[in-house]
């Protein structure tokens, strides 16, 4: 019978490809001959479970991909992928939950590979006045949320700045992942009409520093333009799929007007 997963030659062959390695550097890297990953890729050679395992080590695939390989190289998958609501996983949610509470009165988000949010805290809420009710509701996607039209967008300063700087960063995901689903979003935010001429000048007062550490976030809101530098938390050495997929977003205060309106809020 024909098999209904792709050949795990081919798919270890599109992974050293989109590393932009060669089959000697990967070679070099596996400690194994660049012959036998030459026999591996076009399918004259079957590798082994653990040769499977060393490879996607190598080529830095993220845990569900390598599942895919396994799968295809005719064994079991083996990392196991859990909700986070899933008992094993209570722990990883409590820091997730203590790192948000822990980071206010400034803002924070948990997300998805997909950009999907999975948790906040409570600074966030504020911050979204004014976009539509149904950018809103769940499924949130961050990035709809920051970029559409009714969303974010037209009360971000910087839109166009902040616009590049994300879609740089969806580009670099998809890249590394090639997931599809980041493809399709990718395109969806491409369609939105770019920034207004009045959101890609700096704001009067506030010209942008000549020395530049990061692409901030400049948000109109209520207590005024609050300036914002991002970081993004992962949890270390994940062996379960949605652990390796969660990320939490954390918003810092860029200036001392944007900490001291939060911390009055």
């Amino acid at each position: 019978m024909m098999s209904a997963h792709p050949p795990v030659g081919g798919l270890l062959r599109e992974w050293r490809q989109r590393r932009r390695m060669s089959q000697l550097e990967l070679a070099c890297q596996a400690d194994i001959s660049t012959r036998h990953l030459s026999f591996l890729e076009t399918g004259r050679a079957q590798p082994s479970r653990e040769m499977v395992l060393h490879l996607a080590e190598r080529l830095d695939v993220p845990l569900r991909d390598r599942n895919q390989l396994l799968v295809a190289a005719g064994f079991a998958p083996l990392y196991p992928e859990r909700s986070l609501d899933d008992p094993a996983l209570a722990a990883a949610r409590r820091a997730v939950d203590l790192v948000l509470a822990g980071h206010e009165p400034y803002p924070a988000v948990a997300i998805d590979r997909h950009w999907t949010l999975v948790a906040a805290n409570g600074a966030i809420g504020p911050l979204l006045a004014g976009a539509a009710p149904a950018l809103l509701r769940p499924p949130i996607n961050v990035l709809h949320l920051s970029l559409h039209p009714q969303g974010l967008a037209p009360r971000i300063e910087n839109a166009a700045e902040w616009r590049a700087h994300l879609l740089a960063r969806l580009r670099r995901q998809i890249e590394v992942s090639a997931d599809p689903v980041l493809v399709k979003l990718l395109e969806d935010l491409s369609r939105y009409p770019p920034p207004p001429e009045a959101a890609r000048r700096p704001e009067p007062g506030r010209e942008p520093s000549p020395v530049a550490i990061a692409v901030p976030l400049r948000l109109r809101t209520e207590h005024g333009v609050l300036s914002f530098l991002s970081t993004t938390m992962v949890f270390g050495t994940p062996v379960d799929v949605t652990l390796s997929e969660l990320a939490v977003e954390s918003f810092f205060p860029a200036d001392q007007a944007t900490a001291d309106a939060l911390r009055a809020r």
